[in-house]
This record gives C-alpha cells, sequence and structure tokens, in this order.
C-alpha cells in the first residue's frame, strides 16, 4: 500500500545527533520537553522503518528489482509493514491532539483555520482515514478517496444530515477530497468528531466496502484514535469553509511543530493543565447526558399531558352524549306511552263498535226470524184454505163465467205474487252478498287485530246459520212453487166453486197485500241498517290500517330503542373502563399523597423531635410523676421523650427498627390512626 507521505529520502528523517545540535543552537528561542522529544524519537524511527519498509514492498511489487525470495516472506513483510504504518499514525495523532490542546489552552480563544497546529491535526487525520483505502475505478482512472466512508455516517446517525447536506451545497468544493476535509471540519466545529467516527467503527462490516482488512480504521488502532479525539471537544473552532481551497491543499506533515515547545510549560502546570481538562471534559460529558435525560423527561411529560387532556375532552364529550341519550331515551319513552295509551284506547273503542254492531245485527236477526215464522204460518194457513176452497170448488162447478173472471183476478194476483216472490229472491240474494262481503270484511279485521277474532268467529257462525237458514228458506219456497202449480192445477178443474167464496179470498188478499207491504218496509230498514254497518266496518279498516302504521311506527321505534340500548351499554363500558381508569389513577395518586404525608410527617418528626437525655428529665411527661428507683425512666423511639413505664408500655414496628419498640400511648394511637387511614 502506498501512502501521501512527503518523505522521499531517508536523509530528510532527523536523527538524535542533529536534533542535539540544534537543541544547543536555539536555547535560548524555546525549551525542549522531554515527552515531546521522546515521541518525536519514536515517531523518526518509525517512519525510517516505514521508509524501508516501503522500499521493501516497492521492491516486492517489482518496481524496484527485488532478491530472489519466497511468498511467505513478502507477506509477512507486508504484514510487518501495515503494522509499522499504523503504529506511526497512531504515534503521530498522539502528538498532533496534544500539541493542539495545549496550543489551544494557552491561547484561550477560538481556533481558526489558519491555526499551524490545528491544519497539522488535519493533515494527520486525513493520513490516518487514507490508510488502507481501496482504489475505485472510474472512466477516468482509479480513484482513491476518504469521503465515501464518511458519506455512512448520514444513513447510520440522522443528527449527521445537515453537515452532509451543507457539504454538498458548498459550490466551491469541486473534488470528494474537498468535501471530506470540509466535513471534518463542520464536526469538529460540532464537537462530534468522536461520536461520529465511532458509529462508522461499530459498523465494520459497512466499512469493508472501502477499507483494506489491514488498514488503520479496521483495527484497533482506529479505536484508540477515536477516544484521543473525545479529548478535542474541549476546544471551541470557528473555522470560515468560504474563501479556501480545499480541494488543492497538499497534505504535508510539518515535523517541527512536534520538536518545540509551545511556552511556560512546566511540569507542575501541564499537571494542573491536564487536570482542569480532565475535569472539563468530564463536567461537559455529565452536562450532555443531563441534558438529554431533561429532554426525554420533558418530552414524556407533554405526551403524558397530551394524553391526559385528550382523556378528559374524551370524557367530557362521553358524558355530554350520555346526557343527550338519557334525555332521548326518556322522551322516547314518553312516547311509546302516549301510542300505547292511544292504541289501547282505539282497541277498545273497537271492541266496544264490534260490540254494539253484534247486539244490532242480533236483534235483526231475531226479526228476520220471526218474520219469516210468521211468513211459514201464514203458508200453512194458505195450505189449509186452498184444501178448504178445493172442497168447496167441487161443490161449485156450475159457476164457470163467474170463476173465469175470478180466474183471471187470481192470475193478476199470483202474477203480483210472482213479482213479489221475486223480489223478495233478489233481496234475499242482496242479503247474502252482504254478508259475504261482511264474511270478507271480518276476515279483513281478523289479519289486522287478534283480539277481534274470537267475536268475528261467532259473527262467521252466525252468517252460516244465515244462510243455511236462508237455503231452507228457499227450498221451502220451491215447495211452495210446486204445492201452488198443483193448486192452479186443481184450481182449473174447481173453477166453478170457487165463485161464492171469491170474496173471501179477496178480503185475504188484501190481508197479505197489508202484510207483504209491511214486509217491504220492514226489508227497507234492514238494507238502511246493513248500509250503516257497512260504513261502520269502512270506518273500523280505515281504523286498523290507521293501527298497523302505528305499529309499524311502534317497530321502528323499538329498532331505534335497541341501537340506542346497544350505544348506551358501548358507552357505559368505555365510562366503566375510564372510571376504572380514573380510580386507578386516584388511588396512585392519593397512595402518593399518603407516601408524601408520610415522609413530610418523618421528615417534622425528625426536625421537631430530638432525643432528650436522662439528665434533662425529672418528671414523666404524660402524668407528670416524679421518676425514682421504682418509677423508671423510658425513651418513646418515635418522639424522644421521656415517659414512665406505665405511659409508655406499647410497642410497635416503626420503619427505622426492625423489630417492635416501645412508643408512648401519645404516638401509639397517632401511628394506628395514621395505619388504619392507609389501610383504608
Amino acid at each position: 500500500s502506498k501512502e501521501d507521505f512527503e518523505i522521499i529520502d531517508k536523509t530528510q528523517v532527523p536523527n538524535a545527533a542533529e536534533l542535539k545540535s540544534e537543541e544547543a543552537e536555539k536555547a535560548e528561542e524555546a525549551r525542549w520537553s522531554a515527552p515531546i522529544l521522546s515521541l518525536a524519537r519514536k515517531a523518526s524511527e518509525n517512519l525510517a522503518l516505514g521508509y524501508g519498509s516501503a522500499l521493501r514492498s516497492a521492491s516486492l511489487a517489482g518496481l524496484i528489482p527485488r532478491a530472489a525470495g519466497t511468498d511467505s516472506t513478502a507477506r509477512t513483510s507486508a504484514r510487518c509493514h501495515a503494522m509499522e504504518e499504523r503504529a506511526n499514525l497512531m504515534n503521530m495523532m498522539k502528538l498532533s491532539i496534544k500539541i493542539l490542546i495545549q496550543s489551544a489552552l494557552s491561547l484561550g480563544r477560538t481556533l481558526d483555520s489558519d491555526f499551524p497546529p490545528l491544519q497539522q491535526f488535519f493533515v494527520v487525520l486525513e493520513h490516518c482515514l487514507k490508510h488502507g483505502l481501496k482504489a475505485k475505478k472510474t472512466f477516468i482512472g482509479q480513484n482513491k478517496s476518504f469521503f465515501g466512508p464518511l458519506e455512512l455516517v448520514e444513513k447510520l446517525c440522522p443528527e449527521a444530515s445537515d453537515i452532509a447536506t451543507s457539504v454538498k451545497n458548498l459550490p466551491e468544493l469541486k473534488t470528494a477530497v474537498g468535501r471530506g476535509r470540509a466535513w471534518l471540519y463542520l464536526a469538529l466545529m460540532q464537537k462530534k468528531l468522536a461520536d461520529y467516527l465511532k458509529v462508522l467503527l461499530d459498523h465494520k462490516h459497512l466499512l469493508s466496502e472501502f477499507y483494506e482488512p489491514d488498514a488503520l480504521m479496521m483495527e484497533e488502532e482506529g479505536a484508540v484514535i477515536v477516544g484521543l479525539l473525545v479529548g478535542l471537544n474541549v476546544i471551541d473552532a470557528n473555522l470560515c469553509l468560504k474563501g479556501e481551497d480545499l480541494d488543492s491543499q497538499v497534505g504535508v506533515i510539518d515535523f517541527s511543530l512536534y520538536l518545540k515547545e509551545t511556552q511556560d510549560s512546566d511540569g507542575k502546570q501541564d499537571g494542573g493543565i491536564t487536570a482542569v481538562l480532565d475535569q472539563k471534559h468530564y463536567v461537559e460529558e455529565l452536562n450532555r447526558h443531563l441534558s438529554c435525560t431533561v429532554a426525554d423527561l420533558q418530552n414524556k411529560i407533554d405526551c403524558l399531558e397530551k394524553t391526559n387532556s385528550k382523556l378528559q375532552e374524551e370524557l367530557a364529550a362521553a358524558t355530554d352524549r350520555i346526557g343527550s341519550l338519557q334525555e332521548e331515551q326518556q322522551q322516547l319513552k314518553q312516547q311509546n306511552e302516549l301510542i300505547r295509551e292511544r292504541s289501547e284506547k282505539s282497541v277498545e273503542v273497537t271492541k266496544e263498535d264490534t260490540k254494539v254492531e253484534l247486539d244490532t245485527y242480533k236483534q235483526s236477526r231475531q226479526g228476520l226470524d220471526e218474520m219469516y215464522s210468521d211468513v211459514w204460518k201464514q203458508l200453512k194457513e194458505e195450505k189449509k184454505i186452498r184444501l178448504e176452497l178445493e172442497k168447496e170448488l167441487e161443490l161449485q162447478i156450475g159457476m164457470k163465467t163467474e170463476m173465469e173472471i175470478a180466474m183471471k183476478l187470481l192470475e193478476k194476483d199470483t202474477h203480483e205474487k210472482q213479482d213479489t216472490l221475486v223480489a223478495l229472491r233478489q233481496q234475499l240474494e242482496e242479503v247474502k252478498a252482504i254478508n259475504l262481503q261482511m264474511f270478507h270484511k271480518s276476515q279483513n279485521a281478523e289479519c289486522s287485530l287478534q283480539q277481534k277474532t274470537e267475536a268475528i268467529s261467532s259473527f262467521e257462525g252466525k252468517t252460516n246459520e244465515m244462510m243455511s237458514s236462508m237455503k231452507q228458506m228457499e227450498e221451502r219456497l220451491q215447495h211452495a212453487e210446486k204445492a201452488r202449480q198443483a193448486a192452479e192445477e186443481r184450481c182449473n178443474k174447481v173453477k166453478q166453486e170457487l165463485a161464492g167464496r171469491l170474496d173471501t179470498c179477496q178480503q185475504q188478499m188484501s190481508q197479505l197485500d197489508s202484510k207483504c207491504s209491511t214486509l217491504e218496509k220492514e226489508l227497507k230498514t234492514e238494507k238502511e241498517q246493513r248500509q250503516t254497518l257497512q260504513r261502520e266496518l269502512h270506518q273500523e279498516k280505515d281504523a286498523t290500517t290507521l293501527l298497523k302504521t302505528e305499529l309499524q311506527q311502534m317497530e321502528g321505534l323499538k329498532k331505534e330503542l335497541r341501537k340506542l340500548q346497544d350505544e348506551k351499554q358501548q358507552l357505559e363500558k368505555v365510562c366503566e373502563e375510564q372510571e376504572q381508569a380514573l380510580q386507578e389513577m386516584g388511588l396512585h395518586l392519593s397512595q402518593s399523597k399518603l407516601k408524601m404525608e408520610d415522609i413530610k410527617e418523618v421528615n417534622k418528626a425528625l426536625k421537631g423531635h430530638t432525643w432528650l437525655k436522662d439528665d434533662e428529665a425529672t418528671h414523666c411527661k404524660q402524668c407528670e410523676k416524679e421518676f425514682s428507683i421504682s418509677r423508671r425512666k423510658h425513651h418513646c423511639r418515635n418522639c424522644g421523650d421521656i415517659f414512665c413505664n406505665t405511659c409508655s408500655s406499647n410497642e410497635l414496628a416503626l420503619p427505622s427498627y426492625p423489630r417492635p419498640v416501645r412508643v408512648c400511648d401519645t404516638c401509639h394511637t397517632l401511628l394506628l390512626q395514621r395505619c388504619s387511614s392507609n389501610s383504608s
């Protein structure tokens, strides 16, 4: 491996004799420092050895004709050469850091970029970072820059992103070497150079892409250098990057700085300065850690305050929502009660209406039955009369002419009776249709209101009975028609016999006409009653539809109530959880308050109570009896006062004693009260 040292010939390295001669000549200007001189000697010897090993490696590489040898000797010599280079660089780094710290403290101000020890420190650090770098192939040629590994710091440590962006934004820097030097300047000004390099050394698997395995940054010497760089946090530097040509600077090590002593550097002053530096460094580290911990605690406190405020807001919102839901629930309950009352009233009204209708129907049915029974009796009487007439007609055959006239009249009467019978049949059919309509309406009423089912079923039975009775009446009418036809046939035979009793028949017919007129009037009244019943049924239908709509609304309200109840249960659960959390917080706070009160009381007890000496007390503090040989003195372990045996016979466990000790009566009662309050 080749390094950028400006040592071309071995004669350029100063010897010990030359150093001694220079010491004699320049004794008036400066004083020599023994430790710096020894370190300089070691550095010169190591550099000389490094130069020799460089010549050997060049000969091994073929640049210089080499002697015949095996590959193993070449490898061992290369390893020795790398170790020597690492040792040389580490020694130079130690010297440069020491001289920089001493000169900065003696100067007593912030350092500029023109300060020679600072420039030499950056040169030595640049050589350390370049040691063992791998060459990257490009279109132009091989490139060897230490800015590549420094760019990794931005990924590993986000705090270094400001340095990387500021370096990239500088328009004056055109090469990677200049960017690397600017990065080192900024890291030193931030006092985080050691931290950033430590982050790099912690990730050596990433550094292996840029460095050889035997490079200084890959070995233990890199960690030592990082430890030395921690001492630079004492220095305050103000480096201006504008106007400086960082790309074209030549990194040459000036050994004359390390062979001179700065100014008054006695042994005692050096020891005091190092102690002050160590103390300052320790204090800065402590301040850094304390600032970090304070920032973390402040962040935690802010987070807790935010969470507490959010929880309080959520609690307030939850309580408001619960109150609104409770009010809505009460309103819904009132509405439900009103709807129930209305529905019950409507059901009762409908029940009463149906009862009234059934009563009216029963009454009309009874009237019809009586009318039908009367008609049936009249028909029987007519049959009997016709039989009598037949017998009389057999006796009066001779009076045909008069009978023909009577027959014509009878035909007219029969035609009229037929017309009346047809009208009666039509009325019966209308009654049937009305009954069927009533039956359908009763079925619809059954679907709407279940409570009316029994009444409607009885109503249907009665209608069925009416239908059966109507069928029986039809059959009877058919039998009457047949009998009438037979009577007509017989009447043709006995026309002559009927002439004498035409007057009686006319009177009977007039009576029948009057009865038919009464029947027609009764039928008209029944029709009007049926119409009224139909109107009432329509009204009941409307009422049932309204009840259905109200029931549907009730179901919707029930569903909404269930949803609201579920939401209420969820909110109650959330409130219970929050109340439990608040109770736990309150318990913690009460416990902490009790602990603080105990601590305060203990502190007060420690401050206020003092241990009395035996000579100071002659009487018991509680009963004020004089002490004697029989009444001895006893100290209270809580308050420190002196009591007699009767006033201090109690024993309790105190936090400052492992076992129960003697306590006076007043302290015993106070401690018991405190224990009971803590337990509660």
